[in-house]
């Protein structure tokens, strides 16, 4: 497990959110890793990415992708993630 989770659910962010014509900076896909029974669960819950350099990034999940059974959730952050976090483990408290 990693240092960045004591209590809480572990994710990794997959990419943006993406439209036809659009890409959705503020808005990510976040797969998670721990075995929960219930994506749905996880909604309004708060997300915490921190990168090699110190910054943390907070943001919160607003909605499941898809039915829940790939076990994806949309988080939204106040200020976007760099796409160099992409890949990153994440925190969901």
């Amino acid at each position: 497990m990693s240092s960045l989770v004591k209590e809480g659910v572990l994710g990794i962010v997959l990419g943006y959110r993406k439209g036809l014509n659009r890409q959705y900076v503020s808005q990510v896909y976040i797969k998670v890793l721990t075995q929960i029974e219930n994506v749905h669960s996880l909604i309004g819950r708060k997300v915490k990415v921190s990168d090699s350099y110190g910054n943390i990034y907070l943001g919160r999940v607003v909605k499941v992708h898809g039915s829940g059974k790939n076990g994806v959730v949309i988080a939204v952050f106040s200020r976007n993630l760099p796409g160099q976090l992409i890949g990153f483990e994440v925190a969901i408290l």
